[in-house]
């Protein structure tokens, strides 16, 4: 039998590997993934929400408010990374758990903690920006470059 499947041309080989793969992979449960990455984000954009009320009933400004808000979160999203359970989260709410604020620390966070084995400066502080570093980058970039559009086309 394995002669024959070594003389059949490797592209309906390939095509039988695919097919048998297919029957056996697991079907992506899609409608599980979105609602739970609803009522994750939800949750957390409610956290947020309540934050910022606080933080609105304690007297600061909107602006104010919303700027501790965000470090309130990101706190809890880096302390959550560096506990191993904002990845348990991440595993069960998947992209509900990414896309807000809490999203960006953990990418901050998680390859810290991944190299923390190797250092302080050349594991936590190296690792620290590997996702963050690029981000920043553009951004600053990007301001700069709106600004100097702003000045010339005001």
């Amino acid at each position: 039998m394995a002669e024959v499947k070594d003389s059949q041309p490797l592209e309906i080989q390939k095509r039988e590997y695919q097919k048998m793969v297919q029957e056996v992979q697991p079907r992506p449960t899609v409608g599980r993934n979105v609602f739970w990455a609803f009522v994750v984000g939800g949750l957390i954009c409610v956290l947020g929400q309540l934050l910022l009320n606080f933080f609105q009933g304690r007297g600061l400004p909107l602006t104010e408010a919303g700027a501790a808000t965000s470090t309130v979160l990101v706190f809890l999203a880096a302390l959550l990374t560096g506990l191993g359970v904002y990845d348990e989260i991440a595993k069960f709410a998947g992209a509900g758990s990414i896309v807000p604020i809490t999203g960006f620390a953990n990418s901050m966070v998680a390859p810290a903690m991944e190299y923390r084995g190797e250092g302080l400066v050349l594991g936590v502080g190296a690792r620290l920006f590997t996702v963050a570093g690029p981000v920043l980058v553009f951004g600053i970039v990007t301001a700069w470059l709106v600004a100097l559009l702003y000045y010339f086309f005001r």
